[in-house]
């Protein structure tokens, strides 16, 4: 087992939770045999501490016949407000456990699935996330001017935000 391998793991899980967490909507993109590639946006349930983001889904929704063709999907993240952006890439696997359906249950998700847990069409998207690119330029515009200046003057490249590639 190798720590230091696990810690950075840890962080780069937590750091994509603050940027997601600031989102929450995500735009899902499948592969569909006839058409190409399909997006929808999806509300994110969670990103979990082993590198997984999970969906509520209908078990019988377009999405779910396109993941049983293949599998992997990408998912991404805007928030504009906060000059936050992701891409992740992963396979998406259906899972139907009612015990994490309960953990993860948030009362907004009942408007898209009126019998609640008990609605027999109720399933869990699960992403097991392969690798992430993200670039964050939340500190703020007066830190990005600072930034700007500070390359001007100095003659360095201009580096607005943090931009990373993280492989889970």
């Amino acid at each position: 087992m190798d720590y230091q391998k696990d810690l950075k793991k840890l962080e780069d899980i937590e750091h994509l939770r603050g940027m997601i967490d600031k989102s929450k909507t995500a735009m899902l993109t499948t592969f569909t045999i006839n058409n190409g590639f399909h997006s929808r946006p999806m509300a994110t349930a969670q990103l979990d501490v082993e590198g997984s983001l999970w969906f509520f889904t209908n078990e019988f929704s377009s999405k779910v016949a396109e993941i049983s063709h293949d599998n992997k999907v990408n998912v991404t993240y805007s928030n504009g407000s906060a000059t936050t952006y992701i891409t992740i890439n992963g396979v998406a696997q259906v899972v139907d456990d009612r015990v994490k359906m309960q953990e993860l249950w948030d009362p907004f998700v009942e408007a898209f699935f009126k019998d609640g847990l008990e609605d027999p069409n109720l399933a869990l998207l699960r992403v097991n996330i392969t690798d992430a690119e993200y670039w964050d330029n939340s500190a703020g515009a007066v830190s990005i001017a600072f930034k700007w200046i500070k390359s001007v003057i100095t003659g360095s490249k201009f580096e607005p935000g943090e931009h990373d590639k993280v492989d889970l």
